[in-house]
């Protein structure tokens, strides 16, 4: 499948203004896109504000769109930009690691949390309570399947921060979730 090319028609009707067009690529890309903004700022209002001005960033920028990659994944990458700026106006404080001191990662994704022993509600909840900087390297690496390169690329740090700040995340969730077992435990 041409990803390049999917929704092409849409696009282009959006670009030269067409309202009822812009509608509809909001509708269909504005559900996923809210739940980006909230698990990666994990608050409601300002995901639901974020959003909006994701998509008015959308519409203001679509004449760059070169049809290379998806509409989808194009909007996804403005929704993060625009959550990781806001969450760097609120001081995201990310903590680097020596080194020395990074091991217990693990870079098996089959380590993490795919096969959860948990309810949804529990696991999204404990996510819900990491700190920004552990919420958004958790978030962009299991939920958006950013590799930690292009995290560190993203965020501005080193790919051993990004590491770290996954490892940490998944310590606290284990910490969160009592000590329950789950994949990776």
């Amino acid at each position: 499948m041409d990803y390049g090319s999917t929704h092409k028609e849409l696009v282009q009707a959006c670009a030269a203004g067409d309202r009822k067009a812009q509608f509809e690529l909001y509708r269909l890309y504005s559900q996923a896109m809210y739940n980006i903004c909230l698990r990666m700022l994990n608050d409601q209002e300002d995901a639901e504000d974020l959003l909006q001005q994701s998509f008015i960033d959308v519409f203001l920028k679509l004449d760059s769109f070169r049809f290379e990659s998806s509409i989808g994944a194009w909007i996804k990458r403005i929704v993060v930009n625009n959550c990781i700026n806001f969450l760097k106006k609120r001081r995201l404080t990310i903590q680097s690691l020596d080194d020395e001191r990074m091991g217990g990662f693990s870079e098996n994704p089959d380590d993490d949390l795919h096969e959860s022993h948990l309810g949804v509600k529990e696991v999204k909840n404990a996510i819900s309570q990491l700190p920004d900087g552990y919420r958004v390297v958790f978030t962009l690496y299991m939920f958006e399947g950013y590799d930690h390169k292009e995290i560190a690329d993203i965020l501005n740090i080193t790919e051993a921060t990004s590491k770290s700040q996954y490892s940490r995340a998944k310590k606290k969730l284990r910490e969160l979730l009592g000590g329950r077992k789950y994949a990776g435990a």
